[in-house]
């Protein structure tokens, strides 16, 4: 019986990292963070990275991937504060802090899942534009059901 219960309680957790990596039940975002993390590109959920690479990004905002996006010292550690709360301690940090890079992400969109021409596409541009293909990204919604693949 007690077999039986451990393996129940290890297919639960395995189930909610997998809804953490897919963004299923996506924590509202800070609007703060929404707000200055939009103005350049999708704000991305504090589950698409584990906690100590947001730390890593929020240290570096001075080289955010070859831009300045450098905030206000008050700004940073709010976002910063609600990442450190909100984003789970699982996972590997992915290589240059690139989302696209964590294994998660290539295991969902790999090229038995997506072929590599449609990264190339206009449409695309590229593997962190989520928007071109899951049509509610903004509002973290990364179901497999509501994805359309541009032509």
């Amino acid at each position: 019986m007690h077999f039986s219960r451990l393996i129940a309680t290890a297919l639960v957790g395995l189930s909610g990292i997998t809804a953490w990596a897919e963004g299923g039940g996506a924590t509202p975002l800070l609007p703060k963070m929404e707000a200055e993390c939009s103005s350049c590109h999708i704000a991305y959920r504090p589950n698409f990275l584990p906690r100590a690479a947001w730390k890593q990004v929020m240290a570096s905002l001075d080289k955010h991937y070859g831009t300045d996006a450098s905030l206000p010292a008050a700004d940073t550690a709010e976002i910063a504060a609600w990442l450190n709360k909100t984003a789970l301690d699982v996972g590997d940090i992915p290589p240059k802090l690139r989302i696209t890079e964590s294994f998660w992400f290539k295991r969902k969109h790999g090229t038995n899942h997506v072929k590599a021409e449609v990264w190339s596409r206009a449409s695309v541009k590229s593997r962190s534009n989520c928007q071109a293909c899951h049509v509610n990204a903004a509002k973290g919604d990364f179901n497999e059901h509501n994805i359309r693949i541009p032509g």
